[in-house]
């Protein structure tokens, strides 16, 4: 037997025992071809993942590689609301049935959150796996129907004032008279909320919301509440106090004695009130004794710390003394602080404090343009606007001078730069534009409570923002509010005004009301419309003198 021979035969056992063995080996099945998602688009707009400023009835196109398997497509669809509430849809396929088509039956809701998923059950024709799921969050756009009749501006500047200082009249707690820090904080009232309460109660008598001595005997008892029964510390009051005591509620740790600047705005607006009840019967002369007892006692120049440094201090605590140790310095809200120490009867400070402390040398001046608008002082794009409020609820900056700016121009550049930056959006966030805008300190969904501006955008607007700065934009002030209210009033309009914020990113709406937020709305409206305050504070002797030797000038001094 040959060699060659002998080969063939192994190969051709070799060859028949493998096709012999291959008859018991099952075939593997063919797996059906995967496929993905191609697009989204939104009444024929191609969209991303999350997607703002949905119309209310909007047609929700899917594309997929595949062509679908028709069977699949209903029970892989899953649309909600961010409540969890089911939405009825009607669902059609289009482009060979490789595209989902998802229309509401019903109209959705405005300023909604809606999450639309397509699950990894949708199969392909030919069985293929869909290889990830499609998730598509859709916030619906305003409902443009007005929420609210329509009336004319100065009805709804009324209707703005009256149903805000509702927070202070019938929200004022029952034994003190003080304000609430907001609507949730039981026993707590806070002193800065208090002094705007005061200012408010006065625009209440002169609009005709309480009687002259109903808003007198208010403030009577405020005024005896805090001369009786609360801690003064250098004469200077807590943030905090507890309304049924008197007792100083610690605002932190070691802040649990004075705050000067909460102290000026309270009594900002006892000498508010000490000049609009100039009525000779006991009751007027006594509360003006009061307040001039409480505006007297209050130590301005102590708080230079015991070597009368060219500052004044923040804080003082009986148990921490100055740990906090927090110079005033400006530009911020505490302008009031200075023109209140200068003015004291008998603890004033002189023009070097001012000059030194609060105008930091001149450091306080900007000169900087953003948005086309010169902004005289502060911090960059001009910080929240609170900043232009809370002294100036009191202070005239009409045609208000001194060396380092003109507060009026100072005032509406400030607010026309937040306006600005609210249009311009450079975060894009939802929402903000020509009729909603306005950053400053609030609550928000982000971190409870923050300072908003500019500089800190969380996508949060408070419409205390723009509505208290309406005597320096009034146009972009009224247009911001009409907005609030007859765009978002079934959101943001309760029993106390417009509630403190909200964030139409992240579609949230505050339930809550802050007596600083509150109070400069009711009186910044009254000083756009006759100026009262501002004529009330302005008329203080003392004030006069003290801004006059701070080297302030303006025909209303």
């Amino acid at each position: 037997m040959t060699l060659k021979f002998i080969s063939f035969l192994i190969i051709s056992s070799v060859f028949y025992g493998c096709s012999k063995k291959g008859t018991d080996i099952p075939i593997p099945p063919v797996i059906p071809a995967s496929f993905a998602f191609s697009s989204l688009k939104i009444n024929e707009i191609s969209n991303n993942f999350n997607c703002f400023n949905v119309n209310l009835k909007p047609t929700v196109k899917l594309k997929f590689g595949a062509r679908l398997n028709q069977a699949s497509v209903s029970n892989s669809i899953s649309f909600k609301d961010n409540s969890g509430g089911a939405v009825s849809y009607a669902v059609t396929l289009e482009n060979s049935d490789s595209t989902i088509v998802i229309q509401p039956t019903l109209f959705l809701n405005g300023i909604t959150l809606y999450m639309l998923d397509i699950s990894t059950t949708l199969k392909s024709a030919t069985g293929g796996a869909l290889l990830s799921a499609v998730n598509v969050k859709m916030t619906t756009a305003i409902d443009s129907v007005d929420k609210f009749p329509q009336i004319t501006d100065q009805e709804l500047l009324t209707l703005v004032q009256k149903q805000t200082f509702k927070y202070f009249w019938d929200f004022g707690h029952p034994t003190s008279g003080m304000a609430r820090e907001r609507n949730t904080s039981g026993d707590i009232v806070t002193t800065g909320g208090t002094g705007f309460g005061v200012m408010s109660i006065l625009v209440g008598i002169e609009r005709g919301f309480i009687s002259r001595t109903d808003g007198l005997n208010r403030i009577v008892k405020i005024a005896s509440f805090l001369k009786n029964n609360c801690t003064r510390y250098h004469g200077a009051f807590s943030h905090w106090i507890n309304g049924a005591t008197g007792a100083t509620v610690p605002f932190s740790v070691n802040d649990n004695g004075a705050d000067l600047v909460e102290t000026s705005y309270l009594i900002q607006g006892l000498l508010c009130a000490r000049q609009y009840f100039d009525g000779l019967n006991a009751t007027e002369t006594s509360l003006r004794s009061d307040i001039n007892t409480l505006w007297s006692g209050v130590e301005w120049s102590w708080f230079r710390q015991p070597n009368n440094q060219e500052v004044l201090y923040w804080h003082w605590s009986p148990d921490y003394l100055w740990a906090i140790n927090m110079p005033i310095h400006g530009w911020d809200e505490a302008l009031i602080t200075y023109v209140l120490a200068a003015s004291s009867p008998g603890f004033s400070i002189p023009k070097s404090v001012y000059d030194n402390g609060w105008a930091i040398n001149g450091q306080i001046k900007n000169g900087h343009t953003y948005y086309n608008t010169v902004l005289p002082l502060g911090p960059s794009l001009g910080g929240p606007l609170f900043f232009a409020h809370y002294s100036f609820l009191g202070i005239n900056p009409t045609d208000l001078t001194d060396l380092y700016a003109n507060y009026l121009i100072q005032n509406t550049a400030h607010s026309k730069i937040n306006y600005y930056y609210c249009l311009d959006n450079p975060l894009n966030y939802n929402g903000y534009g020509k009729d909603c805008w306005g950053l400053t300190a609030s609550d928000d969904n982000i971190s409870g409570y923050a300072v908003h501006a500019p500089g800190n955008d969380l996508g949060i607007i408070s419409p205390t923002a723009a509505i208290s700065s309406l005597p320096f934009t009034p146009a972009e002030s009224l247009a911001a509010m009409r907005f609030f209210y007859y765009k978002l009033g079934d959101k943001i309009w309760g029993d106390y005004g417009f509630t403190d914020a909200f964030n139409l990113t992240n579609i949230w709406f505050a339930d809550s009301y802050l007596a600083i937020d509150q109070g400069p709305q009711i009186v910044m409206i009254e000083n756009y419309r006759t100026g009262l305050l501002w004529k009330l504070f302005m008329s203080c002797p003392e004030i006069k003198t003290g801004m006059k030797n701070l080297g302030f000038q303006s025909p209303n001094l």
